[in-house]
């Protein structure tokens, strides 16, 4: 098994510009922002009053003589503004995790709807499951960012500067001591910052490195233990945790030096700034109020940019996630509709055309899987398409269905080339039904109508009647509302397959791909689904592609590939006179069967 490759390429340097995709996302909502925006400047606000009410009381209840009606409206002040803290603080808290649950569930949306327009050639040079753990893992980091970093973030930025400016009012020349010291620590903070971010880049794929073997080992899970292979695959999984828990171990290092320097930096700035001010009070410069306030709003400073170091790693990492979902989105499809495309004939009349078609797939350009490749399907007409395997039969499927565009020929459907056409109008004139019956984690009715949403019951019935289904869907415990279980894992392979057909027959396209469609199945369940082929056939255009050669004998034409090449074509009987390919394929088969059987 390959490890997976990354989405995109980058050189690994990332800025907190990488959260402009977030920002864009939360101006979607500017009332909800405004809301949480007024509860954060009050929040702060007062939370910078209370050093105030404590100057007050210190100088007003603490004097000799002092008032006590004074004392007690201090004090009420005092409980007033911890009572709008409080209220303010609740509205902030609801107001900032509502915007970062909304921006995670829209940048998910977003991603996913931009994905499905995709190519599959991106996830064939692309690990899904690599991309499935940006959709959770990223996201869930950007989720922390919107919802708590942000604004603690913002509500300490709004601190550390009224904090500054109450300090100036305060005690001038103490707080400009306090203010020279703030360049001596942005220095280390920026020296640091750039060495996070890269690694906390990295840090972030080799988290998603462990989701995609987890994916894989599971999804593949009956061939591990089928090989035994339980060890290795435990020893290629401890690798990816170990280099996770190193990438994140050297983030955790930079991130505690970083902030051991600067805590270091901050309160030792306000040690001394505190020695001078004590001086002060024992020189009567300075009022025991002053300094109280002083005390506590330094604190508060403090504690700010403390905050503010540990939220700027945080905003890393968010820029980060941001940077590694804004590649996906980054991504164009590599089949795009034209600007202004060619109408496709009504009624379809269902033929299908490849003309001089020559193709190599991006992943393989040295090898041509088609070349010069020419043939003419008529409305109605059954083609069978045989040959070894990666003689490239299932590339005609690909360009048909327009997953891919030719380096030279065309492709045309109805007369109309595929490249001057909408895809999807082009798909709703074929329908698929693939190998292996590929069914979803949903109920038995959803997956039979996934070409057809609109189909009811009685068409459903209809569809599963001529595939042989009827039977089985009706024991279901809850027939057509049963669920399936991921991949239909709760039907055997024949039942799964009888249900991708009639899954076909609701598409009531006129074009019919069939793609190898009976070769894994047994012989009870090969006679069931090939009587009910038989009957999805009846008046399609249809390409058929089967390794058991009984299952084309019917066909009006066979066409024998090679090397990308048509090499023979014609009926059973003669290309089984001509001795050529087709004729070897056939005699292998049928003594293999013979010897069986005997």
């Amino acid at each position: 098994m390959k490890d997976s490759r990354r989405p995109a390429k980058g050189d690994g340097r990332r800025s907190l510009g990488a959260l402009g995709m977030v920002w864009r996302e939360l101006f979607h909502y500017p009332g909800r922002m405004a809301i949480a925006g007024a509860a954060l400047v009050t929040t702060a606000t007062t939370t910078l009053a209370i050093p105030y009410g404590f100057r007050q009381i210190v100088d007003q209840g603490f004097s000799q003589g002092a008032d006590p009606s004074a004392i007690r409206w201090w004090f009420v002040m005092l409980m007033g503004v911890v009572t709008v803290l409080s209220i303010a603080t609740a509205i902030r808290f609801y107001s900032v995790s509502w915007l970062g649950e909304r921006v995670v569930a829209d940048i998910r949306l977003r991603v996913q709807r931009h994905l499905v327009t995709l190519s599959p050639s991106f996830f064939e040079e692309n690990s899904p499951k690599e991309i499935a753990s940006r959709m959770t893992a990223d996201t869930a980091i950007i989720e922390t960012v919107v919802g708590t970093t942000v604004s603690v973030a913002l509500r300490n930025a709004i601190m550390a500067v009224g904090g500054v400016a109450y300090l100036f009012m305060l005690a001038p020349h103490l707080t400009l001591g306090l203010v020279i010291a703030i360049p001596v620590v942005i220095l280390p903070i920026a020296a640091f910052g750039r060495r996070l971010r890269a690694v906390a880049r990295s840090s972030q794929d080799r988290v998603a490195d462990i989701g995609a073997i987890t994916g894989e080992v599971f999804g593949a899970l009956r061939v591990v233990q089928a090989f035994n292979q339980e060890g290795h695959e435990m020893t290629r999984f401890a690798g990816a945790v170990e280099r996770t828990f190193e990438t994140g171990r050297n983030r955790i290092v930079i991130r505690a030096a970083m902030t051991a320097v600067i805590m270091f930096l901050i309160f030792g700035a306000i040690t001394v700034i505190l020695w001078r001010g004590a001086i002060g009070v024992a020189e009567h410069t300075i009022t025991g109020g002053t300094i109280a306030a002083f005390v506590v709003t330094a604190g508060i400073v403090a504690g700010a940019f403390g905050s503010l170091t540990e939220v700027y790693g945080d905003l890393v990492r968010g820029a980060g996630a941001a940077s590694r979902l804004a590649e996906l989105l980054g991504e164009r499809p590599a089949i795009t509709a034209p600007a202004r495309p060619l109408v496709l004939p009504e009624p379809a009349r269902g033929k299908i055309a490849f003309e001089r078609v020559t193709f190599r797939y991006p992943a393989r350009p040295d090898t041509a899987a088609l070349h010069d490749f020419s043939l003419t399907v008529e409305p109605g007409e059954t083609v069978a398409i045989v040959g070894p395997s990666g003689a490239g039969k299932s590339t005609l499927f690909q360009l048909a269905e327009r997953f891919y565009d030719p380096q030279s020929g065309v492709v045309k459907i109805d007369g109309v080339p595929l490249t001057s056409a909408d895809p999807s109008e082009v798909r709703r004139r074929i329908a698929l039904v693939p190998q292996e019956g590929v069914l979803f984690a949903a109920s038995a009715r959803d997956n039979l109508r996934y070409g057809n949403p609109g189909a009811g019951d009685e068409a459903i019935w209809e569809a599963a009647r001529a595939a042989n289904a009827e039977q089985f869907l009706r024991a279901l415990p809850e027939g057509l509302d049963t669920f399936l279980g991921e991949d239909g894992a709760r039907l055997s392979g024949g039942q799964r397959q009888r249900l991708a057909i009639a899954r076909a027959l609701l598409r009531e396209a006129p074009i019919l791909l069939l793609d190898e469609a009976t070769s894994a199945l047994d012989a009870e369940s090969e006679r069931l689904v090939q009587d009910a082929l038989d009957r999805l056939m009846a008046s399609r255009t249809t390409l058929v592609i089967a390794h058991r050669l009984a299952t084309v004998r019917q066909a009006d034409r066979i066409i024998v590939m090679d090397g990308g090449r048509i090499v023979e074509e014609g009926n059973h009987e003669s290309l089984t006179r001509s001795g050529g390919l087709y004729a070897r394929l056939a005699a292998l088969q049928f003594d293999m069967a013979t010897g069986l059987t005997g």
